[in-house]
């Protein structure tokens, strides 16, 4: 029986991909749901040109009042503000993380190839979070019958009964965790990538 050993640089590459997939991976719930603010995680979908408080709530005449000298925006604005803040936390936590535990090993990963991985994972995150684009995408996959029967339902402070599409319980916020540890993988293996492609070369 035959068996293949192989070489350096190839052993090299797929323990620094190993490395990094669980590391994204495994870093990515903590970073998603402990790290992120219950306001960045409960606007950072809306849209809309009529005017919100920073808490998300409409604008209206009782609470242009009662909250008056607090700054207001368009739902729009609030949603992108929110998604920002989420990904760039997001973002460096991920990153602290990936260089945290390959200097321990006594690896150094070069930097552009950490951006660059960091760049994957940030520009997608912000896309998906923003939720249209996920629901276009859901509907091109046939998974929109999928995520409008998978909802939840949500109890306020007054006992009022409210459908949720997104969030916690349903199936977008499945798909959502789907789309981010795959899109993982890649950022992964194009960090790998960048890292020993000169070590590839030399060999």
């Amino acid at each position: 029986m035959h068996t293949t050993v192989p070489d350096a640089p190839v052993t090299a590459r797929l323990a620094l991909l190993g490395t990094l997939l669980a590391v994204f991976g495994e870093i990515h719930p903590v970073m998603d749901q402990w790290a992120q603010s219950s306001r960045d995680a409960g606007c950072k979908g809306l849209y809309g040109d009529h005017l919100v408080h920073t808490d998300g709530k409409p604008v209206t005449a009782d609470t242009a009042r009662d909250r008056a000298g607090e700054p207001t925006l368009t739902a729009s604005q609030l949603g992108r503000r929110c998604t920002a803040r989420h990904v760039a936390a997001y973002s460096a936590g991920q990153l602290t993380a990936a260089v945290a535990v390959t200097r321990a090993l006594g690896y150094r990963v070069p930097a552009r190839a950490l951006l660059a991985g960091t760049a994957i994972n940030a520009i997608t995150h912000a896309v998906i979070d923003r939720r249209k684009p996920l629901l276009r995408l859901a509907k091109k996959a046939r998974k929109d019958g999928y995520a409008n029967h998978c909802q939840a339902v949500r109890m306020d402070d007054k006992g009022n009964l409210t459908r949720e599409l997104s969030g916690p319980g349903t199936a977008l916020f499945e798909l959502d965790q789907a789309a981010h540890r795959a899109i993982g993988v890649l950022a992964a293996t194009v960090t790998t990538w960048c890292a020993l492609r000169g070590a590839r070369k030399t060999t």
